[in-house]
């Protein structure tokens, strides 16, 4: 269980990220959205431990992977890439190959396009083992085949490990497709929290309203 108790962070004298509680659950995958500025990205910095907290308490396991919005690649091919620190090299190529990326292994990583980079950078996560797994916008730079192939990949990766995964995302396919949970952050302060098709149908604020109105599904 992760437990998130008023958790602040704040620049200057601006508050970002103000969350009062969260609880997710062991083996939960929670999608978290918001317009831009909203928290998101803080929100995972903070779990991940790239980022420090100005107040609040934190219950995470030992083990948190984190993949951050920008993605890059080191020198050397793809198959260099994902197995750096003595990854399995086996598990590597059989990634590279569900994310439609084995046709590529022997090329430079700099080369990639940006959806292909992507899927790469997330090779480069999913060869790991991790409790917890965070994903800021794992699809913003895939076509619809891309994300498709993003999507099955992390929930065969849960399947397989019992992790926890908090993705953020601005796409609310993903949230249908591949979360139990989805959380909308609104000036960092959580503004719905439920099941993603029910928000999505029934929000309870005006604000929520408006949001999910503006949000292509």
């Amino acid at each position: 269980m992760i437990n998130i108790t008023k958790l602040k962070k704040e620049y200057r004298e601006r508050t970002v990220l103000d969350i009062d509680k969260l609880e997710i659950k062991d083996g939960e995958m929670l999608a978290v959205a918001g317009a831009n500025g909203s928290g998101k990205t803080t929100l995972l910095k903070i779990l991940a431990g790239q980022l420090k907290k100005t107040d609040g308490e934190l219950s995470l396991p030992e083990n948190v992977l984190y993949m951050p919005q920008q993605s890059y690649a080191f020198r050397g091919n793809l198959l260099e890439n994902i197995t750096l620190g003595k990854a399995d090299k086996e598990k590597g190529e059989k990634l590279l190959e569900k994310l439609e990326l084995s046709h590529l292994k022997d090329k430079k990583a700099v080369s990639l396009s940006g959806g292909e980079l992507q899927r790469l950078s997330l090779c480069r996560i999913l060869v790991r083992k991790a409790e917890l797994l965070l994903l800021d916008e794992p699809t913003s730079a895939c076509d619809a085949k891309g994300a498709e192939l993003v999507v099955e990949a992390i929930k065969e990766y849960r399947k397989e490990t019992g992790c926890t995964v908090i993705m953020t995302t601005h796409s609310p396919a993903l949230a249908i497709n591949a979360a139990d949970r989805l959380i909308i952050l609104n000036n960092g302060k959580i503004e719905a929290d439920g099941e993603p098709l029910k928000i999505l149908n029934e929000p309870k604020t005006d604000w929520a309203k408006s949001f999910i109105a503006g949000w292509k599904i």
